[in-house]
């Protein structure tokens, strides 16, 4: 059995959050229907443009020649085949099988100007599902999202009628078109609450690396220290725009994939060719982001420092790779291996929220699951408690929606400061307390929209 609440605790955080999560579903989001029609028709003219151009290209015309049967355009596998093995591409990146990527990432970093296309009628596919989904859900102008407990192996939590949590993140104008269409009760505020870097703030109460927990209890900087690192950079400069690009790119190209059992190669172009906007092969001058107002650009800087070529790029990230698990963290990687060996043994691993998870898995399932599953539940308790504080006050705000390490509530105005001040307890000082494994602290961040505004316009609360 996959989902395997073992304790009593464990069993009563499920049953609370079911019970709580129902009250979220009661409440739902307000749609604007009109707004659904109009960003349809739109995003469906943007969809079709961009199928008809691809399918005059000469790449179309040679992959409908060399497949079997009818192309499907949004078949991964015809795709794979046809790019890797007909055309004869080097893949950018590789699944864990070996095979060539068809992932977005790797297809933009392919740059080839045709199947820019097939990406752009991709791209607006997605908020046209979204808003489909909204559409037909809805009742009385009411999404009533289902959020799952029991269907996903890591003990998150799932969502369907619509999905909720299928809204894009990354891109900014693809989430912007799907969460304009939410809004809140009339009168009111939508207010999103998220815990700040929680899963790696959970992983290190597993690990227990000391370097790690020295960078979460004192607040510094590992993302920086690792862009400097990459990127050989004496000091990044938070106020310098090319000094943050780099900063994320060490963030969710390099630090979190590792951490999730990805690779260097795969870091390295993420890193270079799409953070850093440079070539696959050899570089020259004035290649890839600027890094100042002078045109100084990332090639000028890397090639001053020894690294002409993507290749000579790779084997230097291989190095930090190294670096970052023996030298910087080599409990976490210790503890990796251990928890590994403890599954092959058993059969099974144990979340230190009292839940089991067993069955196949592979060795980065093994790490990853009780992370994301823990993560989840200190979110749950927090979605749970503040529910119950709702009911006992009578708050007119509610809980609508949740998605993994976020809380959405539909807030009344006038209730703002005391709910702000309640998440802030309940989150960073009572669900601490309530666990004692958890031997970090942990923090939120909160966003806020103003008053009947669509969850696309919220701003940072300070």
């Amino acid at each position: 059995m996959y989902l395997n609440p073992k304790t009593l605790q464990a069993y009563n955080l499920l049953h609370e959050g079911t019970l709580a999560l129902a009250r979220a579903e009661l409440a739902g989001f307000r749609v604007d229907l009109e707004y659904i029609k109009r960003k349809k028709i739109l995003i469906n003219k943007k969809i079709q443009r961009a199928e008809d151009k691809f399918k005059e290209t000469d790449f179309y015309k040679h992959w409908q020649h060399s497949t079997k049967g009818r192309v499907n355009i949004n078949s991964g596998a015809q795709l794979k085949y046809f790019l890797y093995n007909i055309k004869k591409y080097e893949p950018i990146k590789t699944t864990a099988s070996g095979e060539g990527s068809t992932d977005e990432e790797s297809l933009k970093q392919l740059n080839i100007p045709e199947l820019n296309l097939l990406l752009e009628r991709t791209r607006y596919k997605k908020p046209w599902d979204v808003l489909s989904g909204f559409e037909v859900e809805q009742v009385d102008g009411y999404v009533h999202p289902f959020f799952n407990l029991h269907l996903v192996r890591t003990f998150r939590s799932s969502s369907d009628s619509p999905n909720f949590q299928n809204i894009p993140k990354r891109d900014e104008e693809i989430m912007q078109l799907c969460r304009g269409a939410l809004y809140p009760r009339p009168g009111h505020q939508l207010l999103e609450v998220d815990f700040s870097g929680l899963e790696v703030r959970i992983a290190a109460c597993y690990h227990k690396d000391p370097t790690m927990l020295k960078y979460l209890k004192t607040g510094y900087d590992m993302h920086s220290d690792m862009a400097k690192q990459i990127f050989m950079i004496d000091k990044i400069d938070k106020s310098n725009p090319a000094h943050n690009i780099l900063r994320q790119a060490a963030k969710n190209g390099f630090v979190f994939p590792e951490f999730y059992g990805d690779y260097y190669k795969n870091c390295a172009v993420s890193m270079a060719q799409g953070w850093g906007k440079l070539p696959a092969g050899k570089w020259t001058t004035h290649q890839g982001i600027e890094l100042d107002t002078s045109a100084f650009t990332l090639s000028d800087h890397l090639i001053a420092k020894g690294i002409n070529s993507f290749k000579a790029f790779e084997r230097h990230v291989r190095d930090i790779e190294d670096d970052f698990w023996r030298r910087r963290f080599p409990d976490y990687a210790a503890w990796k291996d251990r928890w590994w060996k403890i599954y092959k043994k058993y059969g099974y691993i144990d979340l230190l929220t009292g839940f089991r998870c067993s069955g196949i898995m592979g060795k980065n399932d093994c790490i990853n699951y009780p992370v994301q599953g823990a993560a989840f539940h200190c979110l749950l308790y927090t979605l749970i408690e503040l529910n119950k504080i709702m009911i006992k006050e009578k708050w007119d705000s509610r809980i609508i929606g949740q998605i993994h390490d976020s809380i959405n509530i539909d807030v009344l105005p006038d209730e703002l400061p005391h709910v702000i001040e309640t998440i802030k307890r309940i989150a960073t000082e009572q669900l601490p307390n309530a666990w004692d494994w958890i031997i970090v602290p942990l923090d939120i961040d909160m966003e806020i929209c103003g008053v009947d505004k669509s969850w696309a316009e919220k701003l940072k609360l300070n």
